[in-house]
């Protein structure tokens, strides 16, 4: 019999993912529905969106061939009934405070620090990029790692020196552009564009360097459909662009606005969900509805 998710202890609850101890070396790791912009946590959960992460993070996990904090997969029965396939059990690390991003092409934060100063987290870029233009090779841009509610900060990999010391912050370095690269070609075999991402890494107690929490998920990550790639204009993301668009717009509610937003309507949710189910199954070449804790 499976246990109840009360018999867990809480830990930590961020603004989609919760952690519950299993015992001294395991932790449980909960993707919830819920859906964050613009640092606010929308009061409109996405239906199947925990679900989706978890089975991204799963594929991707088992794909990329790299260490990482999985200890038992979505069928462990460690997992309660009431979380299933929205939880793994994972090691219990020390997690490193660091956001190691990793950017294949400009846009977003980057391309407004681009057109600010010519180059990203201090590093410099040539003239003349437009948003959606390639970086070659890839970057390293960190960012520091922000509480529930705040923003994280893009920094300099001097910052990340001074903050963890040079030895790991160049591990940190090689391994988010190596493991971007791997994710990139998987992506890119199914069409898809990878233009950045972000890891999060933690050390065993014997100091290992393992890849951690979620991995190249629409959450933590920006794909684009390369059949639609042409850089200088507005490129649909795998994400909850849906979500973001129509709080800038049909809302009528502001990014500066005192109040949290409102809720979603209906059709956002909607298409909202099917955008992250699209994203799995085009990259994963597998079926949602094959994946556990579905309606039954």
């Amino acid at each position: 019999m499976r246990p109840e998710l009360s018999e867990y202890t809480p830990i930590y609850s961020g603004k989609v993912r919760e952690l519950y101890e299993v015992d001294e070396e395991h932790l449980l790791l909960v993707a919830s529905d819920r859906v964050s912009a613009y640092d606010h946590i929308l009061d409109t959960p996405i239906p199947d969106k925990g679900r989706v992460l978890t089975a991204m993070s799963v594929y991707f996990f088992d794909a990329l061939g790299v260490p990482n904090h999985l200890a038992g997969l979505v069928d462990d029965p460690r997992i309660p009934e009431s979380v299933l396939g929205r939880a793994l059990i994972t090691r219990r690390l020390d997690m490193v405070p660091v956001e190691c991003v990793a950017r294949g092409y400009l846009t977003g934060s980057g391309l407004k620090e681009y057109r600010a100063g010519g180059a990203v987290c201090g590093v410099p870029l040539p003239d003349g990029l437009v948003d959606g233009s390639r970086i070659e090779p890839p970057i390293f841009t960190p960012a520091t790692k922000a509480a529930v509610g705040d923003h994280d900060e893009n920094v300099s990999f001097e910052r990340i020196v001074a903050d963890v010391g040079e030895e790991l912050a160049t591990k940190l370095r090689a391994l988010t552009l190596d493991v971007y690269s791997r994710g990139s070609e998987i992506a890119r075999n199914r069409g898809i564009i990878l233009a950045d991402t972000k890891f999060e890494f933690g050390l065993t107690p014997d100091g290992e360097l393992l890849l951690a929490d979620e991995v190249l998920t629409p959450d933590s990550s920006r794909y684009w459909d390369a059949a639609e790639y042409e850089p200088g204009t507005t490129l649909a993301s795998f994400d909850k662009q849906i979500v973001r668009d129509w709080l800038t717009g049909p809302s009528g509610w502001s990014t500066d606005s005192e109040t949290p937003p409102p809720p979603l309507p209906q059709d956002v949710v909607d298409r909202t969900r099917a955008r992250y189910i699209e994203a799995y199954e085009r990259i994963s070449g597998l079926s949602f509805a094959d994946w556990p804790g579905g309606a039954a």
